[in-house]
């Protein structure tokens, strides 16, 4: 968890917003994150989907629910450009995609090689981030 208060939370969420479990409900009951709303940054928290949710779609616990890599890295890289525009904001990324969304974490975290330095990321994803020290934030747990 963040500990400080100007921290951004960056979580997985649905297309439909509908942020029932997991970090999505932590995002919406402590950090701001609009019910309805599945993209971008709402209050201290930022939605990535990772899920479609949307009316005549697979049931959220259903796998087939999980949106295909490419579509997810799209939204990673909406992420990124805003986390490059806004320097002075910092960012912890929570484990997204790899809970509730069904892919591996060896998928999802290289998505967000060329992060800047004001991101953060799970311990988990060590092992697959892989960043220029010279420019962007080297893969390893700062969330502290």
């Amino acid at each position: 968890m963040p500990e400080r208060p100007d921290t951004i939370v960056v979580f997985g969420s649905n297309k439909a917003g509908r942020h029932g479990a997991g970090s999505a409900l932590l995002a919406r009951e402590e950090f701001g994150a609009v019910y309805g709303i599945g993209h971008g940054l709402q209050g201290r928290s930022y939605a990535i989907p990772t899920k479609d949710g949307r009316p005549g779609t697979p049931n959220l616990r259903d796998p087939k629910a999980t949106l295909p890599l490419n579509e997810i890295s799209s939204y990673i890289q909406d992420f990124i450009r805003y986390a490059k525009n806004n320097p002075d904001m910092r960012f912890f990324v929570f484990r997204l995609g790899c809970q509730l969304a069904t892919h591996k974490d060896s998928d999802i975290a290289p998505l967000f090689t060329g992060s800047p330095l004001n991101c953060s990321f799970p311990e988990e994803w060590a092992a697959y981030l892989h960043f220029d020290s010279t420019t962007t934030n080297q893969g390893k747990d700062n969330h502290g």
